[in-house]
C-alpha cells in the first residue's frame, strides 16, 4: 500500500490534514494581507512623522520674561510635555490599567488579543488594544464603517502602524506621545494641560492619587470627570489604584491608605479672562494674528511659544495696586453720587450703552423693533454682575439697569516699562477683563492728557537753552488770532506776579506754561508737536496754543513711552513687549529689537528729571515722598482735565517709568470736586502702591538715590533754591 493510499484511507487523518492546510493557508493569506496593507494596496498608511507633528490643535503659549506661563491661545487646550517632565506615577498608573505588558510586546499584545475570545465566550467585553495601538489609532480619522471588511482593514492598518511605531520609537517616546495626545476633559488635551486644569500643578508633581484619577478618566472623560461625576470618578480612581497594587507599583499598605482618601482638586478650567495680564494677552493676540497671517502660521493650532517682556511679579503688583486703590475710590465715587445719576441730563449715554450691548444686537438681528427691544430691556432677568467687595454677584436686574450700573465704574489704564531697553514690564488695561473688555492702555485708547502734557513744552524750552531758574511773569497771556483764549490758573491759586519755571511746573501753573508757549514763537505749537513725535506720541495733536494745557487725546502707551525719554538721557526707546516667537520645533521665527530716536540732548533730559523730581518732592505730587515714602530718585507729573473726567499720573525713576490714567467710560460721568477727581487723587496712588511693592523687592528694582548727572558740564543754571524757599515749606496739595 502506497503512502498516499495509507494516509488518506483513514477519514480522521484526512480531516486532520485539511485542518492544517486550512490553518497554514489562512496564516499565509493573513500574512499576505498584512503585507499588502503595509505596501499601501488598501490605501496609504499615515506617516509616522504625524506622531511627532500630529494633525491636532496645539495651543500657542505666552511666557513672561521670568519664565511664567501667562496664558494660551487655542482651539484645543493642548501642550506637550517631555518624558522627564511627567511623574512616574502617571506612567505606572497607565501601564497597570491599560497595558501591563507594554515594555514586552512589539506593539500588539497577542496574548491579550487571544483573551478577547475567551472573555467573549463567557459573555464579557474586554479591550486588548495596547498603548501603542491606541496611539496608532489616533492617526486614523474617526468614522463609521459601512461593512465588516472596511472595519477589519482599518483595524489591521492600526496593527501595522503600531508595529511600525515600535520599530521607530523607544518605549519612553511612545508612552510620552500617547499622554500628550489624549483628551482628559475640562477643555484640556494632553497630560500637561490636564494636570494644570485639575490640580494646578505640573505633571512631574502629580502624586499617586492624582495620577490614578487622571488615568482613570481616559476610560470616559465625561462619565469619570471628577467635577461632574465625583462618585464615579472616585470609584474609577480606586480601580486604577487596585491595578497598581495588583502589579506591585504600590504596596498593599499604600493602597489601603490611598483608597480611603477623597478626591482633592484644584480645578480651574483655563479662561482667557482669568490669570495674569488678560488685557495684555488680548492686545498681543490681535498683533500675533496679523503676524501669523503674514508668515503662514495658525495662532490657535501651531503650538507657538511666545516670549514677552512682561515680568510676572511686576504684573501682579500692578494689578494689585489698581485693585487696591480703585476698590476704595469706587466706594467714594458711589457715595459722591448717592441718590443721583452722574450722567445727569446726558441720558443719550444710556441709550448709546444699550445700542452697544450684545443683547441689543441680537434682538435687532431677530427682527425686533425699537419698542420691542426696549420692552425686553426693561424685563428683569437673572445675571451676574461685577463688584469689588463681593466678586461676581448673581442677581436679578433688568438689562437697562445693568447698563446704568456699569456706567458708575471708574476705569483704569496702567503701564510700566524699562526706559533703557523699552521692555514693558506691566500692562493693566482695566479693572476686570470678563466684564470690561476695553483696554485703556492700548494706543487706540485715547483720553485728554491734561497737565501731563506740560513737561513736553518745558522740554522744548530747556532744549532751546532756557533755565528752570528763569523767573517768568505769572500773568494773562494773549495769542494772536485767539482773542478769547485766556486760560486761568487752577482755582485762582498761585497768582504771584512772577515765579521760576521750576515753580511753574512744580505746581502746574497754567499761565507759566502758556508764557513759555508764547516765548517759543508763533510756530511753537508745531515745534511742540514735532518734539512729541520724537518722543513717540503718534496721536493727532491740534496745532493750537491750547495744546500746552494737554487738550489732545493720547494713550497711556504713548505717554509712558514719552516720559521714558527723560529717564533715558533724551533717547526715546519705543516700548517693546514681544521678544521672540519660536515654533513647535524650537526654531526662532521672530525676534524684536527696540527702535530708538534721539529726541533731545542729555542735558535737557537731566534738567527735566530735576524739574519733575521737584514735583514729587514739594509740588502737586509731594505725597509720593512724604506719605508713600517712595525711596530714591523719583520724578513725576499729575494731570487733570477741566471737569475731572480724566486723572493722570506719570512717574519716572532712573530705571523704571510708569503711567496711569483713571476715569469713567463716558467723559460726562465724573467727580465734581478736585479733592476726589484730580490726577493726584484718582491716579497717583496706583503708581505709589505699585512702586512700594516694586522697590521692596531688590531682585526687581535697585534704588538709585540720584538721577545720573551728564558727563559734560551743564550750560544752564539749575540750582536756584533761593527762589524756592516757600515751595520747600509748602506741602499742601493743589492740582492743575
Amino acid at each position: 500500500m502506497s503512502f498516499k493510499e495509507y494516509f488518506f484511507s483513514n477519514p480522521y487523518k484526512k480531516i486532520f490534514i485539511w485542518i492544517w492546510v486550512s490553518f497554514f493557508s489562512g496564516l499565509l493569506l493573513f500574512g499576505s494581507f498584512i503585507m499588502m496593507i503595509s505596501w499601501g494596496w488598501f490605501g496609504e498608511l499615515p506617516s509616522l512623522e504625524e506622531l511627532e507633528n500630529p494633525k491636532t490643535y496645539l495651543a500657542s503659549e505666552i511666557y513672561s520674561e521670568d519664565g511664567v506661563l501667562l496664558g494660551k491661545y487655542y482651539l484645543q487646550n493642548r501642550s506637550n510635555a517631555g518624558f522627564n517632565e511627567i511623574s512616574p506615577n502617571v506612567y505606572n498608573a497607565l501601564i497597570a490599567t491599560e497595558d501591563i505588558r507594554f515594555y514586552d510586546h512589539p506593539g500588539i499584545d497577542f496574548r491579550g488579543a487571544s483573551s478577547i475570545v475567551l472573555y467573549a465566550m463567557i459573555g464579557k467585553k474586554r479591550g486588548a488594544s495596547t498603548i501603542t495601538q491606541q496611539l496608532a489609532k489616533n492617526l486614523f480619522p474617526r468614522k463609521k464603517f459601512d461593512n465588516v471588511f472596511n472595519k477589519a482593514t482599518t483595524k489591521l492598518k492600526e496593527w501595522v502602524t503600531a508595529v511600525r511605531i515600535e520599530h521607530s520609537y523607544t518605549k519612553e517616546e511612545i508612552i510620552t506621545m500617547y499622554l500628550n495626545t489624549v483628551e482628559f476633559g475640562g477643555n484640556s488635551f494632553g497630560i500637561l494641560s490636564a494636570s494644570k486644569t485639575f490640580f494646578g500643578k505640573k505633571p512631574i508633581d502629580l502624586n499617586v492619587n492624582e495620577a490614578a484619577l487622571l488615568v482613570g478618566m481616559l476610560k470616559g472623560i465625561t462619565k469619570f470627570n471628577p467635577v461632574r461625576n465625583p462618585e464615579k470618578a472616585l470609584s474609577r480612581r480606586n480601580t486604577v489604584l487596585e491595578q497598581m497594587e495588583k502589579y506591585s507599583f504600590i504596596s498593599k499598605q499604600t493602597f489601603d491608605s490611598l483608597n480611603s482618601k477623597s478626591i482633592a482638586l484644584n480645578y480651574q478650567e483655563e479662561d482667557h479672562n482669568e490669570g495674569l495680564a488678560p488685557y495684555f494677552r488680548e492686545h498681543l493676540r490681535m498683533e500675533l494674528l496679523q503676524w501669523c497671517e503674514e508668515n503662514g502660521y495658525n495662532l490657535y493650532k501651531d503650538g507657538l511659544k511666545i516670549y514677552t517682556t512682561i515680568n510676572s511679579k511686576m504684573q501682579l503688583m500692578a494689578e494689585q495696586a489698581v485693585f487696591q486703590h480703585l476698590n476704595d475710590w469706587q466706594r467714594k465715587f458711589n457715595n459722591h453720587w448717592k441718590g443721583r445719576e452722574p450722567w445727569g441730563r446726558f441720558t443719550e449715554l444710556i441709550t448709546a450703552g444699550v445700542h452697544r450691548s450684545d443683547r441689543y444686537r441680537l434682538l435687532k438681528l431677530a427682527g425686533k423693533n425699537e419698542d420691542e427691544i426696549m420692552k425686553e430691556f426693561n424685563k428683569p432677568v437673572r445675571m451676574k454682575v461685577f463688584s469689588y467687595t463681593r466678586g461676581e454677584i448673581d442677581t436679578v436686574m433688568s438689562p437697562l439697569d445693568s447698563v446704568k450700573y456699569y456706567k458708575y465704574f471708574l476705569q483704569c489704564g496702567f503701564m510700566s516699562m524699562d526706559p533703557r531697553t523699552g521692555y514693558v514690564k506691566a500692562w493693566v488695561g482695566g479693572i476686570n477683563h470678563k466684564f470690561f473688555k476695553y483696554d485703556h492702555v492700548n494706543i487706540n485708547s485715547k483720553r485728554q492728557a491734561g497737565s501731563t502734557f506740560k513737561p513736553i513744552v518745558y522740554t522744548l524750552a530747556m532744549d532751546n537753552g532756557w533755565s528752570p531758574c528763569f523767573i517768568a511773569p505769572n500773568q494773562s497771556v494773549q495769542f494772536e488770532g485767539y482773542p478769547e483764549f485766556d486760560p486761568q490758573n487752577a482755582d485762582g491759586k498761585y497768582d504771584k506776579p512772577e515765579m521760576t519755571l521750576y515753580r511753574g511746573l512744580q505746581f502746574s501753573v497754567n499761565r507759566i506754561v502758556m508764557f513759555l508757549m508764547k516765548q517759543l514763537g508763533p510756530n511753537a505749537p508745531q515745534s511742540v508737536i514735532e518734539l512729541a513725535r520724537k518722543m513717540g506720541i503718534k496721536s493727532y495733536l491740534p496745532p493750537y496754543p491750547a495744546l500746552a494745557l494737554g487738550t489732545a487725546d493720547v494713550s497711556v502707551y504713548e505717554m509712558v513711552g514719552a516720559f521714558s525719554t527723560f529717564a533715558n538721557k533724551g533717547v526715546f526707546t519705543e516700548p517693546v513687549y514681544l521678544m521672540r516667537i519660536i515654533d513647535k520645533h524650537g526654531n526662532v521665527m521672530h525676534e524684536s529689537s527696540p527702535k530708538t530716536t534721539e529726541a533731545f540732548s542729555e542735558q535737557t533730559a537731566y534738567v527735566m528729571e530735576k524739574m519733575l523730581e521737584r514735583v514729587t518732592a514739594h509740588g502737586t505730587a509731594a505725597k509720593i515722598k512724604y506719605q508713600y515714602l517712595i525711596p530714591g530718585a523719583v520724578g513725576g507729573k499729575t494731570g487733570t482735565t477741566q471737569n475731572y473726567s480724566d486723572g493722570w499720573f506719570m512717574g519716572i525713576t532712573p530705571t523704571l517709568v510708569s503711567g496711569c490714567w483713571v476715569g469713567c467710560e463716558d467723559r460726562a460721568v465724573h467727580f465734581r470736586s478736585m479733592d476726589l477727581g484730580a490726577g493726584g487723587a484718582m491716579a497717583m496712588p496706583i503708581w505709589a502702591y505699585y512702586m512700594q511693592k516694586v522697590t521692596a523687592d531688590p531682585t526687581l528694582f535697585k534704588v538709585q538715590e540720584n538721577f545720573e548727572v551728564p558727563k559734560l558740564p551743564l550750560s544752564v543754571e539749575i540750582n536756584c533754591d533761593e527762589y524756592q524757599k516757600e515751595d520747600v515749606k509748602k506741602l499742601d496739595m493743589i492740582e492743575e
